[in-house]
């Protein structure tokens, strides 16, 4: 792989989870995992969301679900919050990020699923899409 894989998937990387994300990451790299942010960007950035037959909202929905299947909650809040902040045309809706979970609930359990609400609410309201006074279930 050459430096312009890096490249383009230093693009995909930033236009998907945006700048101060990915600066963080990259503000975090050192002797130990900077092979794995590289391998991370060439492949998963580049060879993987670079392709053409899915768009990046249908990335977005099967990242969620797979997060959630995978019990990464760390990394599922990580997308949904960007999910709710990227480019218009791969932005993801508070109900589209719901759906995600209510599909989870059924092939990834009610725990991971549930807990998946208690992190999306906390994000949402966050953000103020949700009100702070509402109570988590």
């Amino acid at each position: 792989m050459s430096t312009n894989d890096y490249d383009k998937g230093m693009a995909n990387r930033r236009r998907v989870l945006g700048d101060a994300w990915v600066d963080k990451s990259i503000a975090n790299k050192n002797s130990f995992n900077g092979e794995f942010q590289d391998l991370i960007t060439r492949y998963a950035w580049n060879e993987v969301w670079g392709r053409p037959a899915l768009g990046d909202k249908t990335r977005r929905l099967m990242v969620l679900s797979t997060m959630i299947a995978l019990k990464a909650y760390e990394e599922f809040s990580m997308h949904v919050r960007a999910a709710l902040d990227g480019p218009p045309e791969s932005r993801l809706t508070p109900d589209e990020i719901k759906e995600v979970i209510f599909q989870a609930a059924i092939y990834c359990g009610v725990p991971a699923a549930n807990h998946a609400f208690a992190l999306a609410g906390d994000i949402l309201r966050e953000k103020g899409l949700l009100p702070a006074g509402e109570k988590q279930a």
